[in-house]
């Protein structure tokens, strides 16, 4: 009898996603803990029960579009344009503060303008899967810290086309004119179209009514929604990310497509699940062990560094000291876009090979530690009931 090679392996992983997912619920810690663990257990550079890391990833990728698409049906985008001065004002700060706090170090350590300015942005970006994870789970989404922290990982995603614009201008490979209209235009275009659902109270969409009882075509136009629009904003040269938030607030708005929650729901569980167990595999083990105090200092300055940065400039902005910690914790670690932009400086020679593989170990690091620091946090400021109702940071103080 012919046994598949890979059955055993699906198996394995299976087994060990929940063993960890059974033993992290008895710890009150979220799953994607167990999902990273396993990654760096199985992957290739633990045990290499799975050694496909680049079709995990892919199959990754795909996790954080579903979880952009649910988080636009759930999220209040009235509530979430009230805080446009957090999500503009906020991130151009944020982004400006980190690129001067790497250039006080570039200083020092004699770097060239292109690595100061790649290592800023680089630090700069948050994770969008880990955080609105956490949101999710522990119900978070709508409140005001909640909606403050969307409001600014979606700037985050608009912010990646000037970034990358950036980037290859200083590594001497200027972006096409034409590619540039196109990113702008689709840039104005995803604007323009929230801001045209914001001013909707009901949408209907064709075939609506028609599918209410047909429910195995639900699973296909659900899945055509969500990553149909994605691929409409990857073809304009944005992040899918945003086009399949759009989609998900398209789909809370036509409320005859209610049913898309349920029919897409075990296909954001596993392929959330393949994000986090893709960048626990990206960890490499032997790496981590001979330059452990190296990575084990960064790591620390990062979450330290970003969450302090995000609470003063949340604070700034008229957020209370508690709230804003809170959402600084919550943005602390380094997001997955920035694997990209490290990709980039490769590529354009901007840093050396020891430095990629650093500044990719210490961003997979910080994916893999950030939850446990903002549990931390999160217990130190009181989020459970405090923070709930705390207003939303207002216009800057004059």
């Amino acid at each position: 009898m012919h046994l598949d090679p890979l059955l055993p392996r699906l198996v394995g992983v299976v087994l060990a996603v929940l063993v960890l997912g059974l033993v992290l619920r008895l710890l009150r810690q979220p799953y994607s803990i167990g999902y990273l663990i396993a990654g760096v257990a199985l992957g290739p550079h633990g045990l290499g029960l799975v050694e496909d890391d680049a079709n995990a990833q892919h199959l990754g990728a795909l996790g954080v579009v579903l979880l952009l698409f649910f988080v636009g049906m759930e999220v209040s985008l009235a509530r979430l344009a009230q805080r446009w001065r957090v999500a503009i004002i906020g991130t151009a700060l944020q982004i400006a503060a980190s690129v001067g706090f790497v250039a006080l170090l570039g200083l020092v350590l004699e770097w060239t303008l292109a690595r100061i300015v790649l290592l800023g942005f680089v630090i700069s970006l948050s994770s969008t899967a880990i955080v609105l994870k956490l949101l999710q789970d522990w119900g978070e989404l709508e409140t005001p810290v909640g909606q403050d922290v969307v409001a600014v990982l979606l700037a985050q995603d608009l912010a990646i086309v000037p970034m990358l614009v950036t980037l290859q201008a200083l590594g001497g490979e200027g972006l096409a004119p034409a590619e540039l209209a196109l990113q702008i235009v689709g840039g104005l275009a995803f604007l323009g179209c929230l801001g045209w659902l914001l001013t909707r109270t009901e949408l209907r969409l064709p075939l609506g009514r028609g599918l209410r009882e047909d429910h195995e075509l639900q699973v296909f136009v659900a899945l055509i929604l969500c990553f149909g629009v994605a691929l409409l904003t990857g073809l304009l040269g944005l992040s899918t990310a945003l086009g399949a938030f759009l989609a998900g607030v398209l789909v809370a708005t036509a409320h005859e497509t209610h049913w898309v929650t349920e029919r897409l729901e075990s296909f954001r569980v596993v392929f959330v699940a393949l994000f986090f167990f893709s960048v626990g595999m990206l960890i490499d083990l032997g790496f981590v062990r001979e330059n452990a105090a190296v990575l084990a200092l960064l790591l620390a300055g990062v979450l330290l560094t970003n969450t302090l940065l995000n609470a003063g400039i949340l604070r700034a902005l008229g957020g209370g000291w508690r709230p804003s910690l809170y959402s600084g914790a919550l943005l602390s670690q380094i997001g997955e876009f920035s694997f990209v932009l490290a990709a980039v400086g490769l590529q354009a020679k901007v840093v050396s090979g020891y430095a990629y593989q650093t500044t990719v170990a210490t961003i997979a690091l910080s994916l893999v530690a950030s939850p446990i620091w903002i549990a931390c946090v999160r217990k130190l400021v009181g989020a459970q009931a405090e923070l709930r109702e705390t207003p939303a940071p207002s216009a800057p103080p004059s």
